[in-house]
């Protein structure tokens, strides 16, 4: 038997073997009241595990043909052109920001000491990157009850040092993306959608991350869809996909997949900088980069993933609006303050967030939660500024973070992903009720 013959034998057998057990490969249901129910989680099976062991028969130990048809396959979600896979959504957000200090960029390049306005109700690695850059921050409030950032106050804190807005969709509630696009393109100012909580979500009848210029997605097993760990950026412009991909590959001028040379054609060719004329393109680099790329194991995993999406979407919008009822007929309105969906948003729900009126009883309250076995969450970092790690930061904040501080203060989330069932989300009810009581 020859090579070739032998691989696609071992794939059958494989394969099979994955559909005999595919009871075995399933995530674990949970019973409510006996296992933990988690705020997030992931929920994956048989398909996933084919697709592994497609990727694992290949031995393409890096970024392959999984990686490319990923690629291909998600912007068309989006209506957009573009998608770069990254090892995470934290590297997506330094890419897409990286991306945006090229000197290819000519006068628009984003430099230190240039301002951007981000909310200080978030995750850490939103405003990392340019933090690490020197750009200086300018945080603003949150509205309370959708934990985003507001038009009018996105507006306030412009100032001709203003070169950039950077945001996340907080939990799956979308901000108005739109709005907040068409500001920024009358002032000239870049805009990134931090979407990685909000897959599917949308604004009008257009998908967040479609409004910005450029936006990124996390594939945590925490995410709406899951690779382990990975993310992406996603654009339409084509310089801007050029620039980044560089960053995310080492820096490098080339734009040659793994394993590919000259594409361009020209590889003995070039004359960049002061290297000598005919100097390798595969080794000269136009920006200061890092090697951000993902591994086909993980992008075969996505794209089994990336069918499960729109159900994925559904059940957290079904679980959500369940949950929302029974905390509202089981007469928590004078307790609690639930989020509400952004108006004209269409929200993907990341968890369910809701804010305890009286202080001081956070604590108590998830604490309660957790001993009787249902997973709580803050939400994430709390109000930025307050944190260790940016006591030293240079930054201005727009006007007192007053909702910001109650959030960190007062609220917490639970889970709606799509391993929840109607009795689970009566249980975590229930013990939100009897935590309150």
């Amino acid at each position: 038997m020859d090579a070739n013959n032998a691989n696609s034998e071992f794939r059958l057998k494989l394969l099979s073997l994955a559909q005999q057990n595919s009871g075995l490969l399933e995530s674990k249901k949970l019973t409510a009241g006996v296992d933990y129910l988690p705020p997030s989680g992931k929920v994956v099976g048989t398909k996933e595990f084919e697709m592994l062991m497609q990727a694992s028969v290949d031995m393409w130990l890096t970024a392959g043909r999984f990686s490319e048809q990923f690629e291909a396959e998600f912007p068309k979600i989006w209506n957009l052109k573009y998608s770069l896979l990254v090892n995470s959504g934290s590297s997506a957000n330094l890419v897409a920001f990286s991306a945006l200090t090229s000197p290819k960029l000519r006068e628009r390049a984003l430099k230190p000491g240039d301002e951007f306005i981000t909310a200080a109700c978030g995750f850490p690695t939103t405003v990392a990157p340019a933090i690490q850059f020197g750009m200086k921050p300018v945080f603003i409030d949150v509205d309370l009850q959708t934990q985003n950032a507001t038009l009018e106050t996105i507006e306030k804190a412009i100032t001709p040092k203003t070169k950039l807005v950077m945001l996340a969709h907080s939990l799956g509630n979308p901000f108005r993306s739109d709005l907040v696009a068409k500001l920024c393109k009358e002032k000239n100012i870049w805009f990134i959608e931090d979407c990685c909580d909000a897959l599917g979500a949308k604004v009008g009848d257009q998908h967040v991350g479609t409004y910005g210029d450029i936006a990124t997605c996390s594939f945590y097993p925490a995410h709406h869809i899951t690779m382990g760990e990975g993310g992406a950026v996603l654009m339409n412009d084509h310089q801007l996909y050029k620039v980044a991909m560089s960053f995310r590959d080492w820096g490098r001028d080339c734009y040659c997949p793994p394993g590919v040379a000259d594409s361009c054609g020209a590889r003995f060719d070039w004359k960049l900088g002061s290297l000598p004329k005919g100097y390798d393109h595969k080794y000269i680099y136009s920006h200061l980069g890092y090697n951000l790329k993902t591994t086909d194991f993980q992008a075969a995993i996505g794209l089994a993933q990336l069918e499960r999406l729109p159900g994925f979407v559904k059940k957290r919008q079904e679980n959500h609006e369940y949950l929302d009822k029974r905390l509202t007929e089981l007469g928590m309105s004078d307790k609690i303050i639930l989020t509400k969906a952004t108006p004209g948003t269409t929200p993907s729900w990341f968890g369910f967030f809701l804010t305890l009126r009286e202080e001081n009883k956070r604590r108590a309250v998830v604490q309660y939660l957790e001993s009787h076995k249902v997973g709580t969450r803050l939400l994430f970092a709390g109000n930025l500024i307050r944190q260790p790690a940016f006591r030293d930061v240079p930054h201005d904040v727009l006007g007192p973070l007053t909702n910001t501080d109650k959030i960190m203060n007062d609220g917490f989330w639970v889970g709606v992903w799509p391993g929840l069932d109607k009795p689970h989300l009566d249980y975590i009810a229930q013990t939100i009720v009897d935590a309150l009581r």
